[in-house]
């Protein structure tokens, strides 16, 4: 009985270090177009603020 004992503990250690990572799910088409739609719209921003924050520095 002891023996069982190690040898299922040991394997439960055994999985929990070899657990698969988990995987994120595919994107669909939309959550792609949603995605890339937020990616640009997060740099066109990032560079009209340069561009404000530019001609502010120029003005004073």
């Amino acid at each position: 009985m002891l023996r069982d004992q190690s040898s299922d503990r040991a394997r439960r250690e055994a999985d929990k270090a070899f657990k698969p990572a988990k995987t994120q799910k595919p994107m669909s088409d939309y959550a792609k177009a949603q995605h890339s739609l937020h990616e640009n719209r997060e740099r066109l921003k990032a560079e009209r603020l340069a561009r404000e924050a530019q001609s502010k520095g120029r003005k004073e």
